[in-house]
């Protein structure tokens, strides 16, 4: 353990959370269109019976549903800073989920109100539909492809499916968006009832694949165009973990900040068309940018052969795992095995006294551990190594409570494996540590 005497800095600046800021932004503009639609439908006048008119308004909100679920997908930087892609990932699949129902509702609702105005039953009614008004098959095609997305999407399925397997199949939710607003164009009596709700519709759904063509193509191909990233060195941490180094032009213009990761191609013959996702392990200095990864797979296994001057295609930077969401001025930093490189690129960029808890398997499983003994000397901060095998749990709360005393007084940056994730935070909840100052992301991708 390294100790240094503190240095008392001043209190992060009061006022709203980013993310708070950002979460009732997107609830706010969620409930807001919801409104209009409902205003929208109104004006367009009922039709012959309750369920073709139930059928009807959970289509539009099905409509408005799908255009949400592209802006939690675009990954616009403004949101991701605040919010993180792993929440947005989540609030991606939920709300799926709830368009999934609400899209079989709308035709189950349809079919059988046409169905009772009518001699055919629901079966040959749908048939009918879909043969003679113009749209109606483009939206049965359109729901199919969002049942086999959702199905996929399934946790049970999600984890016997390669993920390049299941980005894939997930790609044709775009082939039905443009099914869906063709069919909402074609046959949607709101679309059509006025020229302020035709003006709408345009509106969102041109709002909505803007905000995806800007966050996830046009934004990345103006970065690497600009910084035109390489490989400047590859550096063998241990057996399995290494270092690699890119730089650029005018890094010191890219918003990366420490505990961000990015999106990493290498574009080699036979690495291109892979894109994984590592932390920075350095916080950004302007001219060079650290990733670290432990060899994990066929991906992060062949980092250590990569050339020097080797072209990279990162999209990025991604996460909220940053001090900007700092609501206290000391800080508790709780790595766990490879977590430790966005943990260590936190310490460098924070302030104030900072107790930094190292939990690793054995002391040769400690990467990075002499710079970050070095870092924590520089900064004034504890460090402790945790070692031993997982049972028992060595961050039980008892322990959390002997290292760091004050630990309900403190900010909480967390980042490891998934069950030691999960057995720490149950640790803090049982301290008593106020959620607003958990801070931990678990580096997924929205889409």
């Amino acid at each position: 353990m390294t100790t240094v005497p503190r240095v008392q800095p001043p209190p992060p600046t009061a006022g709203l959370r980013p993310k708070v800021v950002a979460r009732t932004g997107l609830y706010a503009v969620l409930a807001a269109n919801a409104a209009v639609v409902a205003v929208f439908f109104v004006q367009a006048g009922f039709a012959s019976n309750a369920l073709i008119v139930l059928g009807r308004l959970l289509g539009l909100y099905g409509a408005l549903l799908m255009a949400f679920q592209l802006l939690l997908v675009a990954r616009l930087p403004w949101f991701d800073r605040r919010i993180g892609m792993d929440r947005l990932t989540d609030w991606h699949r939920w709300t799926g989920f709830g368009l999934l129902w609400t899209l079989v509702g709308h035709v189950v609702f349809i079919t059988f109100g046409y169905a009772r105005s009518s001699s055919m039953g629901p079966v040959d009614q749908l048939v009918d539909l879909a043969e003679t008004v113009e749209g109606v098959l483009r939206a049965v095609v359109a729901l199919v492809l969002i049942l086999v997305v959702g199905a996929v999407s399934a946790r049970w399925a999600r984890r016997r499916l390669a993920y390049e397997t299941w980005h894939f199949i997930h790609l044709y939710t775009y082939v039905a968006v443009v099914l869906a607003f063709t069919h909402q164009v074609a046959v949607g009596t709101t679309f059509t009832s006025s020229s302020v709700a035709t003006a709408y519709w345009y509106a969102l759904w041109g709002l909505a694949l803007g905000s995806v063509c800007a966050g996830r193509l046009v934004l990345p191909l103006w970065r690497n165009r600009r910084h035109r990233l390489r490989v400047s060195a590859v550096v063998p941490e241990s057996d399995n973990v290494v270092s690699v180094y890119v730089t650029g032009r005018d890094l010191d213009r890219l918003p990366a900040r420490a505990g961000q990761f990015f999106l990493w191609r290498f574009l080699t013959k036979d690495r291109w068309w892979q894109a994984n996702p590592f932390s920075l392990s350095a916080a950004p200095d302007g001219r060079t940018l650290r990733l670290t990864a432990k060899a994990a797979g066929p991906g992060s296994a062949g980092l250590r052969h990569l050339r020097i001057g080797t072209r990279v295609f990162a999209e990025g930077p991604y996460g909220a795992f940053t001090t900007l969401h700092r609501t206290r001025p000391e800080s508790v930093l709780v790595a766990g095995g490879v977590g430790v490189t966005p943990i260590r690129a936190l310490l460098e960029d924070l302030d104030g006294h900072a107790v930094v808890i190292y939990r690793v398997g054995t002391d040769r499983d400690a990467v990075l551990y002499e710079e970050l003994s070095d870092l924590a000397r520089a900064k004034g901060a504890e460090l402790h190594l945790v070692t031993g095998p997982p049972v028992p749990d060595r961050l039980a709360p008892a322990e959390l409570a002997r290292l760091v005393p004050d630990i309900a007084d403190r900010d909480v940056f967390l980042c490891g494996p998934p069950p030691m994730m999960n057995a720490v935070l149950g640790s803090l909840r049982e301290l008593g540590v106020p959620r607003r100052q958990i801070h931990f992301e678990r580096f997924s991708l929205a889409g």
